[in-house]
């Protein structure tokens, strides 16, 4: 735990400033019923000195020049742009010589010109969660009142990109897109994401009476529950990946960035993926609520999982604790054996705790739910990645990975570049066979020969 303890302190912390309070009401939003939690609050906006607190705090506790606040929801854009003004100011207040870098989740229906440049003004990135082209998207993402929202959120895309804001997108892989892979991943492209996110969703819920109408429950429950319908299914979400793999490896590396074939990457040359859900243990990002409340994880905002609170604990004293480390550690203590020995476990690590409920087949529990999805993924692209890696190790581009698979491609498809010079009987042979050329394709090709 020492080891722990003495690593420079920079963590993050997802602050959701009005809790799970959203315009929307998304199907399978998990976030959604965290309202419960607190029950007796009429109003879910952090209070000023609370705010200021958090900003201060957060900014004295980072040991790094840089540090990076995260603004989610829910809705945050609720708060009004007014808030984020004062978000500003106060984070120049307590800046020092640090710089300072917000991010700002947003479903994108309430942008306007007005937050777009105050977005420009300040270097703000903006995520954008969008589920693919209309007919997709409109599955799950509607309003209160059941109407859709892709209509307004392509109008806030636009405003982004009409004042030059830097954004990326955030879509969830359900049971329904799933199915899309090339119409979701194509779309993103049109629309102008340059860095773009695919979150399988996952969740579980009660057969029983719901629990003060809390339907979804926590990870560990083992008993009378079931997956939902909207959740993807793990071969389907391993074919999602493979298949914008396969388009993305061929024309787009360099040019697009996909990030869990970045963070893949990362893992497979040995460099920290920057993704907690690859990582081998996780518990360096909390989530703060709306009334200065602490939990280990977004994913995990359960009783069970609150640290405490900034206006009693320090948020150094609460990443540092016995149970936040206890809670990072288990991702890799408690692997089973069968992802212990499985041969990508270099690349996954067991992958979210959140989703190990599953059995694996030697009986053990705890396998995760997706693991079939991620070793079809990994063992699919494991030459790639091993080709790219060996660029970068030799310091050359990973984007030289397109040449090298048009190679192969046109090599099994029988495929012959004509080069454009003559070639002489013992110079290698141009369909790429590795043999001379009088020993391979000489006999239909000889015209070639000076």
């Amino acid at each position: 735990m020492d080891l722990y303890l003495n690593k420079p302190i920079a963590f993050s912390v997802m602050a959701k400033p009005i809790g799970s309070i959203c315009n929307l009401n998304c199907t399978y939003c998990y976030y959604l019923e965290k309202q419960k939690l607190y029950s007796s609050t009429s109003d879910y906006r952090i209070r000023e000195p609370l705010l200021e607190k958090f900003i201060k705090d957060y900014i004295e506790a980072q040991q790094v020049p840089s540090v990076s606040f995260v603004w989610q929801g829910g809705e945050p854009s609720l708060l009004g742009i007014d808030f984020f003004r004062k978000v500003i100011d106060l984070q120049q207040k307590h800046a020092g010589k640090k710089k300072i870098e917000n991010s700002f989740q947003t479903n994108g229906t309430r942008l306007d010109d007005e937050w777009c440049r105050f977005f420009k003004e300040n270097n703000f990135l903006i995520g954008i969660s969008i589920d693919g082209p209309e007919f997709i998207h409109n599955r799950y993402r509607v309003y209160k009142n059941g109407q859709p929202s892709f209509s307004d959120v392509m109008k806030g895309i636009d405003l982004l990109r009409k004042h030059k804001v830097e954004f990326n997108t955030l879509s969830v892989v359900h049971r329904h897109n799933s199915q899309y892979p090339l119409e979701v991943y194509r779309f993103l492209k049109e629309i102008g994401s340059g860095f773009i996110q695919f979150i399988p969703i996952v969740e579980r819920e009660t057969l029983a009476e719901p629990k003060d109408g809390v339907r979804l429950v926590p990870p560990g429950v083992q008993s009378d529950v079931r997956v939902t319908e909207w959740s993807v299914l793990p071969e389907d979400f391993g074919r999602f990946l493979t298949t914008i793999f396969d388009e993305w490896v061929r024309k787009d590396v360099g040019r697009y960035y996909v990030q869990v074939f970045d963070v893949s990457l990362a893992n497979w040359v040995n460099e920290a993926p920057g993704l907690c859900v690859f990582s081998e243990t996780c518990g360096n990002a909390v989530v703060l609520e709306h009334n200065g409340d602490i939990y280990s994880c977004d994913h995990f905002v359960y009783p069970e999982f609150k640290l405490g609170n900034i206006l009693e604990k320090s948020l150094v004293g609460m990443m540092q604790s016995p149970e936040q480390y206890k809670f990072g550690s288990d991702k890799l203590e408690k692997l089973p054996r069968y992802c212990v020995e499985c041969d990508y476990r270099f690349a996954c690590h067991g992958e979210c705790p959140k989703h190990r409920f599953d059995y694996a087949p030697d009986g053990e529990y705890g396998l995760n739910y997706l693991c079939k999805a991620y070793k079809m993924f990994f063992s699919h692209v494991h030459p790639y990645m091993q080709f790219m890696g060996d660029e970068l190790s030799k310091k050359r581009a990973p984007a030289n990975v397109m040449k090298w698979t048009k190679k192969a491609d046109d090599q099994k498809a029988g495929v012959v570049t004509v080069p454009q010079k003559k070639i002489e009987r013992n110079d290698p042979c141009p369909c790429g066979s590795g043999k001379k050329f009088k020993n391979c394709c000489y006999d239909r090709l000889g015209f070639l020969a000076g």
